[in-house]
């Protein structure tokens, strides 16, 4: 009885063995490179969004910080008696609608065109497309103030000739959301890059299938391309509309940080800046902030749970 005791023990567990000298270089040397990261995260990511959060069940006045008074839900039940919120953000959802099929669409054909196989001075025409997305977003929004001026724009002259009245892009509350989703063409360079690399990575030997079966080139790109790089489109519609919910340099320059034309301009980031940084009301501010956060995330929560229905990876694995 007493040897079936003893045996039926568990065994003492065993001791870890230590690090060697070289092991704890080497995680000593890995911590020294990651360091700069980890600081650079918790100063300007971190610590920003925790202290933003805190602000937004606060009310907090920038310049009489002393005032710092807790309100808890106040500033998001407010939320819903501001018109101005549901007024800027039905011009960030009109922008998005109208600028994210031209950062998608706009790129995919450029790099159709760049990875045709006989065409001559490819990485010419790669490096002029990509070229303007290393324009700053100023200078960006000043090309284009001339090139769709009313007056003087080769734009609108271009549309005279074909007998076509161009509007007044800048100046109308119609037009001015359009001319600025239009403005996007000029950053869809690094969009380009990446649908360029999907479409090098299609199997020829999938066309050369097609072929045989006597597939049209619109049915290969229908039925080949566009399901090869669906996961490369996937990515780059998450950041458009991200992107799009963010726009905020055009707008402000165009709307002379008012939101001219007579509120037209007024986008939800513009809205939120004006807020915190014009009246001073950063616990609102903070609130508007984490909204726009909280629309990011659903947005590409909804992204990913509709991917499965268009979005193919070549393992077979759809998440």
């Amino acid at each position: 009885m007493t040897a079936i005791t003893q045996s039926a023990r568990p065994a003492p567990p065993q001791k870890k063995p230590r690090l060697t000298n070289l092991e704890k270089r080497e995680i000593k040397w890995g911590l020294a490179f990651i360091s700069p990261w980890i600081i650079g995260f918790l100063l300007f990511t971190a610590f920003p969004m925790i202290a933003s959060l805190i602000f937004s069940v606060t009310e907090f006045n920038l310049l009489q910080p002393k005032d710092f008074k807790f309100v808890g839900l106040s500033n998001y039940i407010r939320l819903f008696s501001d018109p101005q919120v549901l007024k800027s953000l039905a011009i960030t959802v009109r922008f998005a609608l109208l600028s994210v099929p031209i950062a998608i669409l706009v790129p995919l054909g450029l790099a159709l065109l760049v990875n045709a196989k006989h065409l001559f001075g490819k990485n010419v025409f790669r490096a002029m497309f990509f070229m303007p997305q290393m324009i700053s977003a100023v200078a960006i929004v000043v090309v284009f103030g001339g090139v769709l001026n009313s007056q003087s724009g080769w734009f609108n002259r271009l549309l005279a000739i074909f007998g076509i009245q161009g509007p007044n892009w800048f100046q109308d509350e119609q037009w001015v959301v359009p001319a600025m989703a239009l403005m996007t063409i000029w950053t869809v360079g690094n969009t380009m890059l990446t649908m360029l690399a999907g479409l090098q990575n299609v199997p020829t030997e999938l066309y050369e299938a097609g072929r045989v079966d006597g597939a049209s080139p619109w049915r290969s790109f229908w039925n080949i391309t566009v399901p090869m790089i669906s996961p490369v489109i996937f990515y780059n519609l998450i950041l458009a509309f991200i992107g799009s919910l963010q726009y905020f340099v055009g707008a402000f320059i165009i709307g002379n940080g008012r939101g001219d034309p007579n509120g037209s301009t007024m986008f939800y980031n513009m809205y939120l800046y004006k807020t915190a940084f014009s009246f001073l009301d950063m616990g609102y501010g903070a609130t508007l902030a984490w909204v726009l956060f909280f629309i990011g995330l659903a947005l590409t929560i909804f992204l990913f749970k509709v991917q499965n229905r268009w979005v193919y990876y070549a393992s077979g694995d759809q998440s």
